[in-house]
């Protein structure tokens, strides 16, 4: 049944004879094929948004559904692509199409004719349920995709078989109960509904990211979910990149949800040159790029969170840990205001639709570490992150409120600190992490047994120099006593020297959890030590004018293979204080 338009508003239509249409089915609108989905339904009137431009659409012209919910493709053939919201391949498209995107282009998402070595790993006669490995296919020199199979169906493997294929070609045939079943490389599912699993778990392990104000003083759970908000300028994307760049995961997803279409231009020339620290080759090799750039159209930015969950779980459900970065949210809830507007109905808060809070929850409960459908145990993650841009840094707006009420990492991005070029702008007054206490046990036994205590020795420190700061301002530095001023030089050496990262230097980039534990050890002995001197009468300036703190301070720099030169600055830590105290310090 063809339906007709009657209304056109901007990227929304209204199509009248669509009474046989089910919500989020598929439609193709005009001569032109423009991709829409429908997103309310009201008697024999379907409210459709169009994922193109609608500019040229008029009453009259036909409106066809597919029958099918927006789906995504899951093969080999996604790491290492880039594709925009509703899972179009950009770099296809542009040899197809030219720079700019067209309207009603037809292409498939995956590329149906490359061949790809198939590998079995049952034999016929096996009996199979959804979510067992069929086989694998080395889909990059670091990613082994399995090939599943699909939710729904079990039997016996009638038939299976070896070589190249393309992911359309029958690779496996199951007998079921309804009859034999011919398998293939290709799965689809729709974006909107989650993959099943067997049972969700409590996250117990943290995603090492290799950013020390991050895995030290607010760490996030492999399957946990978290939230960057901060002002503009304030380095929510290097935050983005860095993780996507350098945390402990398989797979990254990152979606550049809204963002500055260069922006995404840099992670496209950053990643294939970056190496990933584990295997040596380039980061590009286990990541998938969903763009939708701010001058896309805006219906398809809604899709695109959407889109990338759903990929991030296909890879979670093969037992991999799937980082996933949304840069960012508030762009994305700013299209759905755009499209809830356009439907008249009731405005929330600050014109968002009511139903803003169910939305973002919807998104971020589908991260977390799962049992997976299969009948041998295997677990998968998905940890989510997401930036959230409120306008002039207002926390108190409604995207950054309801995005806090549901994820349990918050790691908040500070315009004053970004100004006096702190990076990352963590702000440690305002951040926290729901996962530290919990996550306490791994650090214990795989970082060091010192680590709770070193990591409540910073928290302390940098509150206290918060509250000395107020007298400095009042008084000045002098008034303090030398055991505060010691305070205030510490707390300044775990700013300047610990929790301050160059982002873009080859060896601070990225700091192990080994060398973060002694490099906080270090500051850590110099304080202790400098307080039980000073007790003993030694003048606070002799303490402050110590060579070995410069060698604290440039410990950063020390490369993760001589991280043994870090117990040698700890010897002469002690040995430095010990000069000057007239040999009455001991470790």
């Amino acid at each position: 049944m063809q339906g007709k338009i009657v209304k056109v508003s901007g990227p929304l239509i209204v199509a009248e004879n669509m009474s046989d249409s089910k919500m989020y089915d598929v439609v193709r609108v005009s001569d032109k094929k423009l991709i829409g989905e429908i997103i309310e339904l009201r008697g024999d009137r379907a409210s459709i948004q169009v994922y193109e431009e609608t500019s040229g659409l008029g009453p009259g012209e036909v409106v066809e559904s597919t029958g099918t919910p927006l789906s995504v493709e899951l093969a080999p053939g996604l790491i290492e692509g880039i594709f925009d919201g509703i899972q179009r391949p950009l770099e296809r498209v542009c040899e197809k199409y030219g720079d700019r995107i067209t309207r009603g282009i037809s292409l498939n998402n995956l590329d149906h004719e490359k061949l790809w070595k198939f590998e079995p790993s049952v034999k016929a006669g096996d009996f199979v349920q959804s979510g067992d490995v069929l086989g694998s296919v080395q889909e990059t020199s670091i990613v082994n995709h399995k090939i599943m199979v699909p939710y729904g169906l079990k039997g016996t493997v009638k038939e299976i078989k070896s070589g190249e294929f393309n992911i359309t070609q029958t690779i496996a045939v199951l007998a079921t109960e309804k009859g034999d079943k011919e398998l293939s490389m290709l799965q689809k599912w729709p974006v909107r509904r989650g993959r099943p699993y067997k049972e969700k778990m409590s996250p117990s392990m943290p995603m090492i990211t290799g950013q020390r104000v991050i895995d030290t003083l607010f760490p996030i759970a492999k399957g946990g979910v978290a939230a960057v908000p901060g002002p503009f300028g304030s380095g929510k994307t290097v935050v983005q990149h860095q993780l996507a760049k350098w945390a402990d995961a398989d797979i990254i997803v990152y979606i550049g949800c809204g963002e500055r279409g260069n922006e995404m231009t840099d992670v496209l020339n950053e990643f294939p040159e970056l190496k990933d620290p584990k295997t040596g080759e380039p980061l590009m090799k286990r990541t998938v790029l969903i763009a939708n750039t701010s001058d896309m159209p805006v219906a398809a930015r809604e899709a695109s969170i959407y889109t990338g969950i759903t990929i991030a779980e296909y890879f979670r459900d093969m037992g991999y840990s799937v980082a996933i970065m949304a840069d960012s949210t508030s762009r994305w809830a700013e299209a759905l205001r755009e499209m809830s507007g356009r439907l008249e109905e009731m405005p929330g808060e600050e014109g968002y639709p009511a139903y803003l809070s169910s939305r973002l929850a919807e998104f971020y409960e589908r991260a977390g570490v799962v049992k997976v459908l299969s009948s041998e145990p295997r677990e998968g993650s998905i940890t989510a992150i997401g930036a959230v841009s409120p306008a002039g840094g207002d926390l108190s707006e409604p995207v950054a409120q309801a995005t806090l009420r549901i994820v349990k990492v918050f790691w908040g991005l500070s315009a004053s600190l970004a100004y006096k070029r702190h990076f990352p702008a963590i702000d440690w007054l305002i951040s926290y992490s729901l996962y530290a206490d919990k996550l306490a046990d791994w650090y214990t036994k795989n970082a060091s047994a010192d680590f709770t205590k070193l990591r409540a020795f910073a928290m302390q420190i940098l509150q206290e120099e918060a509250e000395l700061d107020e007298i400095v301002r009042l008084v000045g530095a002098d008034a303090l006593s030398y055991k505060d001023r010691l305070t205030m030089e510490t707390a300044k050496s775990i700013r300047e020297d610990y929790l301050h990262q160059n982002a873009f230097h080859e060896i601070d980039t990225y700091t192990s959890m080994a060398k973060q534990c002694k490099m906080l050890k270090l500051i850590y002995d110099f304080y202790r030590l400098g307080i039980d001197a000073i007790n003993r009468g030694v003048e606070f300036n002799e303490l402050l004018n110590l060579p070995v703190r410069e060698k604290i301070g440039r410990a950063k720099y020390i490369p993760e293979a001589d991280i043994a030169e870090l117990d040698d600055i700890a010897k002469e830590i002690n040995d430095s204080v010990k000069a000057i105290d007239g040999g009455n310090v001991n470790v």
